[in-house]
């Protein structure tokens, strides 16, 4: 059993979030991994045991740990209030383990309150798919009419936050994927397509979720003049060489790094008010490598949360 050091907090988890960052470390692709790690980084539990020093949280509370574990305080970035891109950053389930297990020990500045409306498996999600794609959702600025290039768990989740705010999304499926086209469409996208698709209306801007560099230039020519081009995974493939006058225009393309504490509470306080659903499978925690090879195969809608109490689970209490 792990032990909480000062300023951190011991949490049994309730739920914890299959990422397709987790695939990428799995696969050895993220070089600011530490092995062996425990991953997981969507993670709602409650507080079982609270180390010295720590203020906001009680014994009981029920908690959110997002990818950002800690930050180092005193990088140009962190006093610039861009602790996203902290030089010397602590990441839950990468550099710390994280939640796939039945605990794990946060850091309690970097943990967030979950709202009361969403139960555990559907609050998961929302630690990182959810948040990521919020930052990656304000990074388009004023942007009304968006395409999404992937339309996965974090997908699924931002395309009901943008119809709350009065944009308008078209979502691009892997070619063929009928039945995410559907899905997308029953979440309030106007149009659905595969993303070997021209869009049909020039974009304001485009979000890329799916981790596949040749979406970049074909996301650019969809985007009208001026327009932007974010990135919003952690790793992506190669971005393949493309014509100048594909960017031409000031189109822009952006990547999203991490996130910050006023991007959680901002988010969370959104996803609760706009009224959102998020869809969820739950899977029992010894099925995590199983679930991996789902997400891998694009065999999910919208997302998968590992419950290590999946027997309670499946009696209706989470």
């Amino acid at each position: 059993m792990p032990v909480p050091g000062t300023n951190e907090i011991l949490i049994k988890i309730l739920a914890c979030g299959v990422c397709r960052t987790d695939l990428h470390i799995a696969d050895g692709e993220i070089p600011a991994a530490r092995y062996p790690v425990v991953p997981g980084h969507e993670i709602v539990g409650r507080v079982v045991q609270m180390g010295n020093n720590v203020s906001g949280f009680a014994v009981g509370d029920r908690v959110g740990v997002p990818w950002l574990g800690s930050s180092c305080g005193r990088c140009s970035h962190c006093l610039a209030s861009r602790e996203n891109l902290c030089d010397d950053p602590e990441f839950t389930g990468c550099t710390r383990d994280g939640g796939y297990a039945s605990h794990v020990v946060a850091s309690a500045q970097y943990c967030f309150a979950i709202p009361e409306r969403f139960i555990h498996a559907e609050a998961a999600p929302l630690l990182c798919a959810g948040l990521i794609g919020w930052r990656s959702l304000r990074l388009t600025g004023s942007a009304k009419t968006l395409g999404f290039y992937g339309f996965g768990a974090a997908a699924h989740i931002l395309a009901q936050i943008a119809k709350w705010q009065g944009r308008d999304i078209y979502a691009f499926t892997k070619a063929g994927d009928l039945t995410g086209q559907a899905f997308a469409r029953e979440l309030g996208c106007l149009w659905a397509g595969g993303s070997d698709e021209p869009a049909p209306v020039a974009l304001d801007a485009a979000i890329i979720f799916a981790p596949v560099g040749p979406l970049v230039p074909v996301a650019l020519r969809s985007v009208r003049k001026g327009g932007r081009v974010v990135c919003a995974g952690i790793h992506m493939s190669d971005i393949p060489q493309f014509p100048y006058a594909d960017l031409w225009g000031e189109r822009a393309i952006m990547s999203v790094a991490n996130l910050t504490r006023a991007d959680g509470t901002e988010f969370l306080a959104a996803a609760d008010s706009s009224g959102i659903s998020p869809r969820v499978e739950r899977f029992p925690l010894d099925e995590a490598n199983a679930v991996l090879e789902k997400l891998r195969s694009g065999d999910l809608q919208g997302a998968a949360v590992l419950v290590p109490d999946y027997r309670i689970v499946r009696s209706g209490s989470s």
